[in-house]
């Protein structure tokens, strides 16, 4: 898969790939209307790279009002083979710390109203997906391999708990989460994984923990948004390096 196009959607913190080597932008149209922007095309140490910031360029597109269906459209008609979703998400674990590097192997979608499906309207015939294992496990293993060999600690299991958003949660709400077995909470997670899963292309996420959730640790009173943006600055740069190790830089037997 690796010598065929990745596809790379930033979240908060990863509005562009400053490793990406970058050769044209172009806008996708699609039957879902418009992406969150243009998709940025290029390479990193010789591999074919597609990003594309999910809030836009500008990060003015809030969670609950990304046209997923267009973002995941575009990136799998221009020939994505992989996806991988790069977002911030706050700890509900003690032992998950802000600046933590998380691969999730489960979703629990709290979400509501989005359109989540391909599927839909008058001329489509009901279509269903089996979403037991909501990540694909081989993208996964060669995220956590590039980890590895990056010698970057991640947490190899975690439930990602996706809620609407924008505002972030009460500490009730993450009370509740956790009696649910969540771990970590975002508002970007579904229904991305969801319709990657109908268009058949493996998605697998890396999540940095920008925060404690409401009522925990240092959140335990209110979170500071601007401690949000430090922590941000320093753990995408170990994000962009686990995806140079994916692609093999560095590897002398790549091919």
């Amino acid at each position: 898969m690796m010598s065929e196009m990745l596809a790379v959607i930033g979240g908060s913190g990863l509005s562009q790939l400053s490793n990406l080597d970058v050769s044209h932008r172009e806008v996708v149209r699609t039957p879902y209307g418009e992406p969150s922007g243009a998709v940025t095309f290029g390479e990193i140490c010789g591999r074919p790279i597609a990003f594309l910031a999910r809030h836009g360029y500008g990060h003015t597109i809030p969670p609950h009002e990304v046209n997923y269906r267009a973002n995941i459209w575009a990136l799998c008609k221009r020939g994505a083979v992989g996806i991988i979703s790069v977002a911030s998400v706050g700890s509900i674990r003690a032992d998950l710390k802000p600046g933590d590097l998380v691969i999730p192997h489960q979703i629990i979608d709290y979400t509501w109203g989005r359109k989540s499906s391909f599927h839909e309207g008058p001329e489509c015939t009901l279509t269903h997906i089996d979403f037991t294992e909501p990540y694909d496990n081989a993208l996964r293993e060669q995220l956590l391999s590039a980890a590895g060999a990056a010698g970057i600690p991640v947490s190899t299991v975690a439930v990602y708990a996706a809620t609407q958003g924008p505002r972030l949660e009460t500490a009730a709400e993450i009370n509740r989460l956790e009696r649910d077995g969540a771990d970590v909470v975002g508002m970007t997670g579904m229904p991305e994984a969801a319709l990657a899963r109908e268009m058949a292309v493996p998605y697998a996420a890396i999540s940095v923990v920008a925060n404690y959730a409401a009522g925990r640790a240092d959140s335990r009173q209110g979170i500071s948004f601007e401690a949000i943006q430090d922590v941000l600055h320093e753990s995408m740069g170990h994000v962009r390096t686990i995806i140079e190790k994916m692609v093999g830089c560095g590897d002398p037997n790549r091919p």
